[in-house]
């Protein structure tokens, strides 16, 4: 028996070394990826930059150790990097051209419209642009177009097709299991609210929809209009007559594209650019691999911010977190904070993606910006989305740029709590007492819905934070209180048309902000720092091992639920946000 539980503990110990070995063995694994990965690339002679659209653009993409363990790649597609990548190739005169590899690519327009300006800014440099695709989205063709040749393969198609907004309403959902949402609100274009209170849009809702989809397909079509030399009233026609049915052929005549080609044959065509025999290999490099394509720094330093996704009071812990992006207040202020006191940073951009979120969080994070603003100068960069609680933080900047497509303004806020007492005590059955020293002891109790007074009372609450919200407005873009209120209201504008109203001061991208900011700073050479950095494979680690890695398993959830993901994954943050919420209609659903 002694033998038995010896030879027993011998065994135990010697998978615990094994396991603690082949640990070790695995970071230092990663390590050495993550090392190789960032290692100083030397691009070749006669070199080609390759733009691989597929998956979802982010603003900035990291190093994520789930998607390196899956699939051994270090990045993802990212606004920062790309937009880098795309200058880095027009100023390194070893890269001769970019190719672009048309997939499943999902981006908002804003994003969209920002590449394609890169593009074709490229473009000015002599060198040239080539796209292909077995399969084009609306999208990704609308970023194709710019190219000198677009080539579509024999077999495929293009999908055209304009702009809708499908907005989902749950509200009899939710009655069937006995939940209804309790709303106050300020504005009457905020929308925000009505997927869980109607069953179809309001009038004030369906106009604003209807203006900004209408304004953001003009840019759309105006911009492969003047590259393709096809005519606004043919596109539109095309974009009726579903042209995507009607096979490679048809596309070719109706000039979307130069060629019909298969994979193989493009790179023939590459080849004759880069004059080179045919059975040579053609000199790549990846946007990834850009990153570490070394440029000389030049000058005095404009940091670049980078705050996408819902703002929020504290982050969402865990899988099903809504894993996306978000900006924690506390700790983007954290950010900010070193920002302002760091001496070599002479200005600031700020490049604001959301669509809003916590009241309460876009105070402290324009009340943030303003202390930044003491210090230096801050110019706002607008992405897709900068509207609500997004506009809230970036209305006191010196200076803010959107794109003609971004989605902006929502001056408005709204209060939703669930009512669940149907649910308790009708279909659950649970019974309710209740003993209380003050008329309003019980405020929020779970067995009945908010009376006349406490609906009265949030209404004043609601209202103070409206008031608050359009005096930071005010002040920040120079206006009365007046002149806000009649823009305010919830409302939702195009950059193009919030230029004309003064919610923005110019149109461009972060290029056109970085310029800006350097010359509010009136300094001459500068260059641009990323912030905040990507976290270290340690920290990667831990934080992966305390939320259940998230991100990367939400990325996943993306993936296998398609369109059916963000309503999924509203109904699941309803219980969670903040009761007082700056934010824009949650689910435009624009196809």
């Amino acid at each position: 028996m002694k033998d038995f539980f010896k030879y027993v503990l011998a065994t135990v110990v010697g998978l615990l070394a094994f396991g603690l070995l082949m640990a070790i063995f695995g970071v230092m694994s990663l390590v050495g990826m993550v090392a190789s990965g960032s290692a100083t690339q030397n691009v070749s002679d006669n070199t080609v930059l390759v733009m691989n659209l597929s998956g979802l653009v982010q603003e900035q993409s990291g190093e994520d150790v789930f998607s390196l363990l899956s699939s051994g790649d270090l990045t993802g597609l990212g606004m920062q990097e790309t937009l880098s990548a795309i200058q880095k190739a027009k100023e390194n005169e070893k890269i001769k051209g970019i190719y672009i590899e048309a997939g499943a690519f999902m981006a908002d327009y804003a994003q969209l419209q920002e590449l394609r300006q890169a593009l074709a800014d490229f473009k000015k440099s002599g060198k040239w642009v080539v796209a292909y695709g077995d399969m084009y989205t609306q999208g990704a063709y609308y970023l194709c177009s710019v190219a000198d040749k677009v080539y579509l393969n024999p077999s495929g198609e293009i999908d055209w097709h304009g702009i809708a907004s499908e907005p989902m309403f749950v509200k009899d959902l939710l009655q069937k299991v006995g939940v209804k949402m309790q709303v106050i609100k300020v504005g009457k274009y905020k929308s925000a609210t009505e997927m869980y209170t109607e069953d179809h849009m309001s009038d004030a809702n369906r106009e604003q929809v209807n203006a900004f989809i209408t304004g953001i397909w003009g840019n759309i079509v105006k911009a492969v209009a003047d590259s393709r030399k096809i005519s606004a009233d043919s596109l539109n026609a095309y974009a009726d007559r579903l042209v995507m049915f009607e096979g490679a052929e048809a596309m070719q005549k109706m000039k979307f594209v130069d060629g019909l080609r298969y994979h193989d044959q493009v790179k023939t065509e590459i080849k004759k650019l880069l004059d080179i025999a045919d059975d040579k290999k053609i000199n790549q490099v990846s946007i990834g691999a850009m990153k570490n394509v070394k440029q000389k720094q030049k000058g005095e330093q404009v940091a670049v911010y980078y705050a996408y996704g819902d703002i929020v009071d504290s982050p969402s812990m865990g899988f099903l977190s809504g894993g996306s992006h978000q900006i924690v207040a506390n700790d983007v202020n954290k950010d900010l904070q070193k920002l302002a006191d760091d001496e070599d940073v002479k200005a600031v951009v700020i490049r604001v993606n959301s669509p809003g979120g916590s009241a309460y969080a876009s105070e402290q994070l324009w009340h943030q910006i303003e202390l930044l603003k003491a210090k230096k100068p801050v110019v706002v960069s607008m992405g897709g989305y900068a509207a609500s609680g997004g506009y809230y933080m970036s209305c006191g900047a010196n200076y803010i740029f959107a794109e003609p497509t971004t989605l902006t303004g929502s001056i408005g806020i709204f209060g939703i709590i669930p009512d669940r007492s149907e649910l308790m005590t009708k279909k659950l059955g649970l019974k309710y007492d209740e003993v209380k020293t003050n008329r309003n002891s019980n405020f929020g109790a779970s067995s009945r819905p908010f009376n006349a007074e406490e609906l009265a009372l949030l209404q004043g609450y609601i209202e103070r934070g409206y008031s608050l919200f359009r005096k930071r407005v005010a002040n920040g873009r120079k206006m009365t209180t007046d002149q806000v209120e009649e823009i305010a209201q919830g409302h939702v504008f195009t950059g193009e048309d919030a230029l004309k109203i003064k919610l923005v001061d110019e149109l461009g991208g972060l290029e056109q902000a970085v310029a800006k900011a350097a010359k509010l700073a009136k300094i001459d050479e500068y260059h641009t720092t990323p912030y905040p950095a990507n976290p270290d494979l340690i920290d990667q680690l831990l934080n992966k091992a305390t939320s259940d890695g998230g991100n990367y398993l939400d990325e996943q959830l993306r993936i296998t639920l398609g369109e059916y993901y963000k309503p999924f994954m509203l109904l699941r943050e309803a219980n969670e946000m903040n009761p007082v919420q700056a934010r824009m209609p949650f689910y435009l659903n624009l196809r």
